[in-house]
């Protein structure tokens, strides 16, 4: 049984109380906390994506343009060898930029994300790392698409460069996030995360830069082929949403799981059942971080218990270290 944490609403909480839905506002207002960190190349020093741990982030391409005369200035390495020798005049070759860089997010808002015990839900935490995505990419003049999904449906919205995109896949996510009910009629769907690489994969054909948000429920064999057809001619970061309840589990209380057809309570004040709940989510956060070395996939693994903002600052190297005042 592929066991999951059952959707959950923390204890006391009323649908309207902050953590349990995002809010369209609440999102906006993330355009201004941007600073301090990219999703393109040219990292910062400390970032997670310098080095070793980096995926291959290729930048913006190349377009060719034209071949011209060399004319004084010219990179002696862009000359076109073969028309210089058939005309008998040096020539170059032209190249020009590429506008942008179309980014692609993937954002899961299945029932197994509506769960959290710290500061948000799991659906929570994972709309608003979209929002920061997509303002960050396009204040740096790219394109931004996604693909939304839930257990039942997915979005796709192809990457296009407006205020009005950005406002439209909130809106998608939104709608998605405050379907979310423990009582939903609906059961877990796995494949569901799945079949959204799939749709991400018809429309991130060759240089996008791809962000998987979500839990990654549901995650097999099947799930890393596609993640490594994404990585061959794109850019693919993987943002697993975690919560500090999945690798610390209470000495104490029950909790009900289940694959969406069977459930089980199990009585966390046994050693052998924290263990065992430890163990499954260690296993799935390791898999994930071998995709790094494995698929040059980035993994940047993110907690629903803190400021999504802070802690992409600080694993994308936007954030110094404060410097000791001197005595």
């Amino acid at each position: 049984m592929n066991t999951r944490v059952v959707a959950t609403v923390l204890p006391g909480r009323a649908r309207d109380a902050p953590g349990v839905y995002a809010e369209l506002a609440d999102l906006v207002a993330l355009e201004h906390r941007v600073r301090g960190f990219t999703l393109l190349p040219h990292q910062p020093v400390h970032s997670l994506l310098t080095g070793r741990r980096s995926s291959r982030l290729r930048g913006r391409g190349m377009t060719f343009e034209e071949i011209r005369a060399y004319l004084p200035g010219d990179d002696v390495r862009t000359i076109d060898w073969k028309v210089t020798a058939r005309t008998g005049e040096p020539h170059v070759r032209v190249y020009t930029e590429e506008r942008d860089r179309p980014g692609l997010l993937v954002v899961d808002q299945r029932l197994s994300m509506f769960f959290g015990t710290r500061r948000a839900m799991k659906s929570v935490t994972a709309a608003e790392v979209a929002a920061l995505a997509l303002w960050r990419l396009f204040t740096q003049g790219d394109r931004v698409g996604a693909v939304v999904f839930d257990d039942h449906d997915v979005i796709d919205i192809a990457p296009h460069r407006s205020r009005g995109r950005v406002l439209g896949i909130l809106h998608a996510i939104l709608e998605k996030n405050h379907a979310l009910r423990a009582d939903a009629e609906w059961p877990p769907g796995p494949g569901g995360l799945n079949a959204a690489l799939e749709r991400a994969g018809r429309l991130a054909t060759h240089d996008h830069v791809v962000g998987v948000i979500s839990d990654f429920d549901g995650l097999d064999d099947e799930t890393e082929r596609l993640v490594s057809g994404l990585a061959q001619h794109n850019d693919v970061i993987a943002f697993p949403i975690y919560d500090p309840a999945q690798t610390f589990v209470p000495e104490g209380g029950r909790l009900v799981v289940g694959d969406g057809e069977l459930q089980l309570e199990l009585d966390l004040g046994r050693e052998t059942v924290r263990r065992g709940l430890r163990e499954l989510g260690d296993r799935r956060l390791a898999r994930l971080d071998r995709w790094q070395a494995e698929r040059a996939v980035a993994v940047l693994p993110l907690t629903t218990a803190e400021d999504p903002a802070l802690q992409m600052q600080r694993l994308l190297g936007g954030l110094a270290r404060p410097r000791r005042r001197r005595p």
